[in-house]
């Protein structure tokens, strides 16, 4: 049964990416396991955190809890990225979240100077909302899909994104149901 990996930086609980991901979730066959971020509530890397990083990497001790969602990252099988448009990218906590998933020799490795990929995920799955409209996909997704490419070796990623929901005036079921549409007639 495949492993899939549900990150979701939603924290509404109303939220339009979750449900969107959340029907992404039921077109896909394996289990589920959810990082939830609001939940989760993971710090950013401090000088402190990042050493006794480093010295568990040198010490090639990266079975270490703190090291955990670097490896749920890589052993998933698909991994689904829910994140809403927050800000021109995505909410503070999904970049904390890679900063500890980020781990050499777990999710990546160097060989020659380029990092190469260690994540066993063929395809990832990036799922956005947004009141307004989205001025670039390079700034939220585009990050992902440049760590995915670059560093995790996962090199199918796919993007699902619905915009302009708050705007006056706007069609929100209709701009949903679009969404849901583009949902149901991917293959993944």
């Amino acid at each position: 049964m495949k492993k899939i990996l549900f990150v979701n930086a939603c924290v509404r609980k109303e939220s339009r990416t979750r449900e969107l991901a959340e029907l992404v979730l039921s077109r896909l066959d394996g289990e589920v396991e959810e990082v939830n971020l609001e939940k989760e509530a993971l710090k950013p890397l401090t000088r402190r955190t990042l050493n006794k990083r480093m010295k568990l990497q040198s010490d090639n001790k990266l079975d270490d809890e703190m090291i955990k969602y670097a490896h749920q990252f890589r052993d998933a099988d698909i991994i689904v990225m829910a994140a809403p448009y927050w800000d021109l990218s995505f909410p503070a906590s999904l970049k904390t979240y890679i900063e500890h998933i980020n781990v050499v020799g777990v999710t990546f490795a160097y060989a020659d100077d380029e990092p190469y990929g260690m994540c066993r995920a063929q395809q990832l799955i990036y799922v956005t909302t947004a009141g307004g409209p989205i001025y670039s996909d390079e700034l939220g997704y585009g990050y992902i899909r440049e760590l995915c490419e670059k560093f995790y070796g996962i090199k199918d990623t796919r993007y699902i994104k619905v915009e302009n929901l708050d705007l006056y005036g706007a069609d929100v079921e209709g701009l949903m149901n679009e969404g849901r549409e583009k949902i149901r007639n991917m293959e993944f």
